[in-house]
């Protein structure tokens, strides 16, 4: 993992689109990253990469540090790329960012309809805290105590 350079903003956005456009018809709306305006999250350093073995960009996360744990916003995998570990790579940067931060908890939010991602993050050790929103915008927030 790198932090994102400057002029791969807009690829960074590219990939992103990409990876949530599968959520597009069970949402019926863009899932929030997807809008997100990716060149100014890169410039903030909030935006790590991993680049696959031709260079080119396979997966992103953007983590936020909050004043008690370390924000999970956003990562993705390059659709071509799903199923082959790189999210549990997300996942394993995430933590040792929280604690180079010297924070103890991580957090994250994902839409109640994703349940894929739900599980996942259960998988990794996540749970949930509570729920926010209506439908078809709920949020499910989960938070982990890396060990």
């Amino acid at each position: 993992m790198r932090r994102a350079l400057p002029h791969e903003g807009e690829a960074v956005r590219a990939l992103v689109r990409a990876a949530f456009a599968v959520h597009v018809p069970t949402l019926g709306r863009e899932p929030r990253p997807m809008g997100h305006d990716w060149p100014a999250c890169v410039a903030a350093g909030e935006v790590s990469v991993l680049d696959d073995d031709a260079g080119a960009l396979a997966a992103v996360a953007r983590l936020v540090p909050q004043p008690d744990a370390l924000l999970v916003e956003t990562i993705a995998v390059r659709p071509d790329l799903r199923g082959t570990g790189l999210g549990r790579v997300l996942l394993a940067f995430a933590e040792d960012e929280a604690r180079r931060h010297g924070l103890a908890r991580l957090r994250l939010y994902t839409n109640a309809l994703m349940t894929g991602n739900i599980a996942l993050y259960a998988r990794h050790g996540y749970r949930t805290t509570h729920e926010t929103g209506e439908p078809p915008m709920r949020r499910v927030w989960m938070e982990k105590v890396p060990t």
